[in-house]
């Protein structure tokens, strides 16, 4: 298990991550925590053409006045499209044991097992490649976006530290991520989204451990593959003018031993 660890940190300290308990570092480089609700949705990115839900678990921790969370699932508009990438739920971790769901327009993928291993759809310009051989995924629009995956474990040490409670029913396989996103506009909005608008100004309290972003009902969706948010932008078409075409990967650092960078949820 501690190889794997290593892997997972490894992996969130690449630029525009989505990792942990989900803690997010905007584009204007402050890092804050969005604990949403457990079995919720929750928009965490809007534009014109692009629509990102992140469904989240999590376990209730009765000394708290808030549920542990972790995304487990993405729901993602873009054009006329849905595509799905989820965490498969499991009780013991093997990470030589594929827990990738992946599904376009309601239709599954079948991704060959195997580092490099593709699967396109030349129409809607969206290519998903296997950066490892199981549990690691590459999905990228041309000229709207791209995120890299890994469906992890909460290990037992994880569980141990933060008092989670994780019992062996269930491990709460969740998604680690990085974002980039190559057109957003300046009114773009949702948790992450909102730090990429021309007017942004952070709501979270800073100088604290855990510089926490409310707004449970402002950003909360009716599922998955809802654009009804109180701040959804979503209308299936792209803007003139976008602020951040061609927005450059940040460097980011998840590991306990530090957080930096831009445009990251981990």
């Amino acid at each position: 298990m501690t190889a794997l660890k290593k892997k997972i940190n490894a992996y969130c300290n690449r630029p525009g991550a989505v990792c942990q308990d989900p803690r997010f570092v905007g584009a204007d480089g402050i890092a804050f925590y969005f604990h949403g609700k457990k079995e919720r949705d929750f928009c965490i990115v809007s534009d014109s053409n692009l629509h990102i839900n992140a469904h989240f678990i999590g376990r209730r921790n009765e000394n708290m006045k808030r549920d542990f969370t972790w995304v487990q699932s993405l729901g993602i508009l873009f054009d006329n499209h849905k595509l799905f990438i989820g965490a498969q739920k499991t009780s013991t971790w093997d990470d030589s044991v594929d827990r990738v769901a992946l599904e376009f327009d309601r239709e599954p993928i079948i991704l060959p097992e195997g580092e490099g291993s593709q699967w396109k759809s030349e129409a809607s310009r969206l290519t998903i490649t296997r950066t490892r051989n199981t549990n690691a995924v590459e999905i990228e629009v041309e000229d709207n976006f791209k995120i890299k995956a890994l469906v992890v474990p909460i290990t037992e040490k994880d569980s141990r530290m933060h008092n989670y409670g994780i019992t062996r029913e269930d491990c709460f396989a969740h998604l680690d991520m990085s974002f980039k996103f190559y057109a957003l506009s300046s009114s773009v909005n949702g948790v992450l989204g909102q730090t990429y608008a021309s007017n942004y100004v952070s709501r979270a309290k800073m100088g604290v451990l855990m510089p926490v972003l409310g707004g449970n009902k402002e950003y909360s969706s009716s599922n998955l593959f809802a654009s009804d948010c109180d701040v959804a932008q979503f209308t299936g078409q792209s803007l003139e003018g976008n602020s951040y075409a061609n927005f450059k990967d940040a460097n980011l650092n998840c590991a306990s031993s530090g957080l930096g960078g831009h445009g990251v949820v981990c």
